[in-house]
């Protein structure tokens, strides 16, 4: 298992990004725009991470900002920490063997979400090629948040 990122929603993209860029000192090393989706995702590392990072060798802070303007309350603010897996399947099983609610199934054999037992969502990323679907997560809902 290798930690990823943790991502925090931006109100204000501009703000958020002055804080943490000329602020605070970290360096924007990717950027993805969804127009479908309606957001954008900006990865930043610190400057001693950088090179690592485009390695994909160091953690970043993912910054997604919603187009939409929106209030976050209950902690919402504070997206998720992610992990790549070897296979997320097999851990998944593992974890609802241990009584983990799957809240965002695999069904893409891609990602999947839970929670702590204090409510932090960790996002599981499939390291390498999606897996393909397979039962029983290909049919499984989603629950509750993620």
């Amino acid at each position: 298992m290798k930690f990823l990122h943790t991502m925090v929603r931006a109100k204000n993209l501009d703000d958020t990004l002055d804080f943490f860029c000329d602020q605070l000192g970290l360096v924007e090393v990717n950027r993805y725009a969804s127009e479908a989706g309606r957001f954008t995702l900006v990865f930043l590392a610190a400057p001693d991470d950088i090179e690592s990072a485009h390695q994909g060798q160091s953690p970043l802070v993912e910054i997604t900002w919603n187009w939409d303007t929106q209030d976050y309350d209950g902690g919402r603010n504070f997206g998720h920490l992610a992990y790549r897996v070897e296979n997320i399947y097999a851990l998944c099983q593992r974890l609802m063997d241990k009584g983990v609610v799957i809240n965002r199934p695999p069904r893409d054999g891609h990602m999947a979400f839970v929670r702590s037992p204090d409510g932090i969502s960790v996002e599981l990323l499939q390291a390498g090629a999606s897996l393909p679907p397979q039962e029983p997560w290909a049919s499984m809902e989603n629950i509750g948040d993620w």
